[in-house]
């Protein structure tokens, strides 16, 4: 397969790693203490040009429908291990929903914000009892005339505490199953929106991650996503790119934990030579750079069907379940090679291997892309 990216793409990696090094790096293990990056950085990343690509320029955006260039700035945040910015989620994930489903006032409203990184955003689906189950979605959005009345919690929301828009998926008609669901935009500010718990997990540290709830929240029509009663389409719709993005990252991730092990078993010695003299060693790493190379070969294949209109929902499940249950099975065995250095959070592969764990969990887990490829076997 040709290279997918041109000249213009790599000159932008540039740009962004430059970024990444000189903004994030030299800060990220004290945002890692504090749980969240600072607002600061967000404005800095709308300067420098990595939010929101596909924004149209009479919304403040650059105009450019070329998902290469969010690979990009995701690859390169992903191997620079810094884990806290979510500009990834706000991106790739929920602005798209803005610009495909809002009306041009919505857009005019909103859109500018997630270019500069004034405005940050977050999707609210997961409940504490529906994750995978968005049909089981307890939120609810009662019809007022000219506004819904919305009640409800969510957890696990990225972005969650920094975020200034939510899109809040909603039961607007109980007795309609998927067909009653709907999208609704919370903004900073609104009566009865509540931002609970920054949630303390595994890795990702410096990533804001919380609950939300919503106690009798006033939302006006204005703030109708789409139409009413289509939110399950609109969410089964974007399901891919997301999953695309995800699989991405996890090439990615996979294609440093490669580079963390080789260094180490040529520096790293043991009974009088580097540990990658050792026979097991040196097949170990073979193995795994040679199933980090078939994983960049399917997802570039995935990218460029994706740019070409044709990325398939089977496509992208794949392509997601694959890549991260690769990145979670070689940054298990780069900890076992680093030895008991590797459980010491001073090496890399000990925040790469916390930090990884959550990718066969969100966006869908696992154990959900199989169901999906295995039903499309006629299963």
């Amino acid at each position: 397969m040709p290279d997918l990216y041109t000249s213009e793409h790599e000159d932008f990696r540039k740009t962004a790693r430059t970024f990444y090094e000189r903004e994030v790096v030299p800060h990220h293990d004290q945002w890692e203490q504090d749980g969240i990056v600072p607002r600061e950085l967000w404005v800095k990343a709308g300067e420098a040009g990595l939010l929101c690509f596909d924004v149209p320029e009479e919304y403040g955006g650059p105009g450019v429908d070329d998902f290469r260039y969010n690979v990009i700035v995701s690859e390169e945040q992903t191997r620079a291990g810094v884990s806290g910015p979510g500009f990834s989620v706000h991106t790739d994930i929920i602005v798209p929903y803005l610009t495909s489903l809002g009306t041009d006032e919505q857009k005019q409203r909103w859109l500018p914000g997630t270019v500069s990184g004034e405005t940050i955003t977050a999707i609210a689906m997961t409940e504490p009892g529906a994750g995978s189950d968005l049909q089981g979605v307890r939120t609810t959005a009662v019809d007022k005339g000219d506004h819904y009345l919305l009640n409800g919690s969510k957890t696990f929301i990225s972005n969650g505490i920094l975020a200034d828009l939510v899109i809040v998926v909603a039961r607007t008609d109980p007795e309609a199953g998927h067909k009653g669901i709907s999208l609704l935009v919370v903004e900073r500010g609104m009566d009865g929106f509540e931002r609970g718990r920054n949630l303390d997990k595994i890795g990702l540290h410096a990533q804001d991650t919380a609950e939300l709830s919503f106690t009798d929240v006033v939302v006006p029509k204005e703030n109708l996503l789409g139409e009413e009663g289509k939110g399950f389409i609109y969410l089964m719709m974007n399901l891919p790119q997301e999953r695309l993005i995800i699989a991405a990252q996890a090439v990615a991730a996979a294609e440093a934990v490669v580079e963390m092990c080789l260094d180490y078993a040529k520096t790293r010695e043991a009974f009088g030579k580097p540990i990658g003299k050792f026979q097991h060693n040196r097949f170990l790493i073979a193995e795994m750079a040679t199933e980090v190379r078939v994983a960049r070969a399917f997802i570039n294949e995935c990218l460029s069907k994706h740019l070409d209109g044709k990325l398939t929902a089977v496509d992208a499940s794949m392509a997601k379940w694959w890549c991260t249950e690769l990145q979670n099975k070689l940054v298990n065995q780069g900890v076992q090679l680093h030895g008991g250095y590797g459980y010491m959070m001073e090496f890399p592969i000990a925040k790469a291997y916390l930090d990884s764990r959550i990718s066969t969990i969100y966006g869908g887990t696992t154990e959900i892309q199989k169901e999906i490829i295995g039903r499309s076997l006629g299963l």
